[in-house]
């Protein structure tokens, strides 16, 4: 017996040693290349070895040396987009050949279980509309990847996810909000789409941040592992699940994150700028888009602490001072009785409006609701300006809801809303009075845990919560 095991063990040596020539996992058959770029591949083989690339696209011939511990890496020319193609890597007497390739957009889609929610969804927790979607997912220029959970202490180099080609059997097991944002882009750019998902559930935006990231700028106080699970500890999910997709090149990272940090929102902007930061910075692609999805509004144990109010402040202040942010607001879709809330195909479409805006240049497609600007006092009245909201804010002609005003007392009331006309003679400003308030100082909108917003501009866009004072 211990004769056989081994043989066993040492026919195992042998083999995995004779494996010389590998890459990591994100490189497979079926897999998507960032277009018109320079794509970094890269890997391992016995040290100081000559290795090349050759690909079917142009017939070039890339080449370099693995370095004193085997680590190389090439940067390929990719062309627009097309395909299927392939490209072998070869080193020494070892090639290994991928398939089904195709050149595309590559996107990111990370955060907890919002991001990760299937199309088919949760147990008693559907999504809408994913049956039609799941029938009609047979497009096979859209390309999945899925991250496989797992946390680490130091950053890995390698991951467990595999390539698949969309079809009901892949999509129905995806995260809704990542295909339905791959599946828009794809139908209104015509151009292939891969997504690489990488959430957890749970998980605050801490443990997704490196840890230069997190000494360089925040105490430890400010970092702790509040809940003593591994998928929280600070840095451990970007060690495991986003480090070793780094430099895979990608076009931009949506996110959708923040339940994990909601009873911490006094430095959340911070943290996810940070975050944010980090990425890129890692990535050693400058300022990448990074889209994001505010928190739906939710009874996180009542209304009577508007926790999540000041959690979508941080993340509105993290849109304005981040650039090449974007973030979408779902005020006016969230579930009372559930965090997740099932309108994950219309997320997924209001992300993709900002990248058709903003990274493929296409004019005439609005992007942001309207967002809080400034106010003027008028006797008892408040006057309220937004950005966003260029032909003016609407309610579809019902009463508009969820304002409330303070005087120097700080108590605030529900107050009565009217459109007026802005500059040009756009409805772009708000009239907001409340006979409890004969001299108002400040202004407040969808300010609770739960509720259910109906303002938006003409577009159709909701707008964010917000709040004019600082109390």
């Amino acid at each position: 017996m211990n004769k056989f095991l081994s043989t066993i063990f040492l026919l195992l040596f042998l083999n995995i040693n004779s494996q010389d020539l590998k890459l990591p996992s994100i490189f497979g058959d079926n897999m998507i290349l960032q277009q018109n770029s320079s794509a970094p591949v890269w890997g391992w083989s016995k040290k100081d070895k000559d290795v090349t690339i050759n690909v079917s696209w142009n017939d070039k011939l890339y080449s370099t040396k693995s370095n004193s511990e085997g680590k190389w890496m090439i940067n390929i020319d990719t062309p627009e987009y097309g395909g299927p193609y392939q490209f072998s890597v070869s080193s020494i007497k070892q090639t290994v050949t991928f398939k089904n390739v195709l050149i595309g957009e590559v996107w990111i889609a990370s955060g907890q279980s919002n991001m990760e929610m299937p199309l088919n969804g949760f147990n008693k927790e559907p999504v809408f509309g994913s049956l039609d979607m799941i029938a009609k997912s047979t497009n096979s220029n859209i390309r999945l990847f899925t991250v496989e959970k797992k946390t680490s202490k130091n950053p890995l180099e390698n991951l467990n996810g595999k390539w698949l080609i969309s079809n009901p059997k892949n999509t129905s097991t995806f995260s809704a909000v990542a295909y339905s944002y791959a599946n828009y882009l794809n139908d209104v750019l015509g151009v292939p789409l891969g997504i690489i998902n990488t959430p957890w559930g749970g998980t605050p935006a801490e443990a997704w941040t490196d840890e230069k990231t997190l000494t360089t700028n925040f105490d430890k106080s400010e970092i702790k592992n509040h809940r003593n699970l591994p998928q929280h500890e600070p840095s451990n999910l970007f060690n495991a699940m986003i480090n070793p997709l780094i430099p895979y090149k990608i076009k931009g990272v949506i996110w959708y994150q923040g339940e994990g940090n909601v009873a911490r929102a006094n430095n959340y902007d911070k943290l996810m700028n940070k975050m944010i930061e980090g990425w890129r910075r890692e990535w050693n692609q400058d300022a990448f888009s990074f889209y994001f999805v505010q928190l739906a509004p939710f009874k996180y144990g009542g209304n009577d602490k508007p926790n999540s109010a000041f959690l979508r402040e941080a993340q509105l202040k993290t849109m304005l001072n981040t650039v090449n942010s974007g973030m979408v607001v779902t005020l006016d879709i969230g579930s009372e009785h559930t965090i997740h809330p099932p309108e994950k195909i219309l997320i997924g479409k209001r992300l993709a409006y900002w990248a058709l805006a903003k990274d493929y240049k296409i004019e005439g497609i609005s992007f942001s609701g309207p967002v809080y600007k400034s106010l003027d006092i008028k006797g008892d009245k408040v006057i309220v300006n937004f950005d966003y909201a260029e032909r003016g804010v609407t309610s579809y002609n019902n009463p508009i809801i969820n304002f409330e005003i303070a005087g120097s007392d700080r108590i605030f009331h529900s107050a009565n809303v009217r459109v007026i006309r802005g500059y040009g003679g756009n409805r772009s400003k708000l009239e907001v009075s409340s006979n409890k308030v004969k001299e108002p100082v400040a202004v407040r909108y969808g300010w609770k845990n739960f509720l259910k917003g109906n303002l938006y501009n003409t577009q159709g866009l909701p707008a964010s919560s917000f709040r004019s004072d600082s109390w």
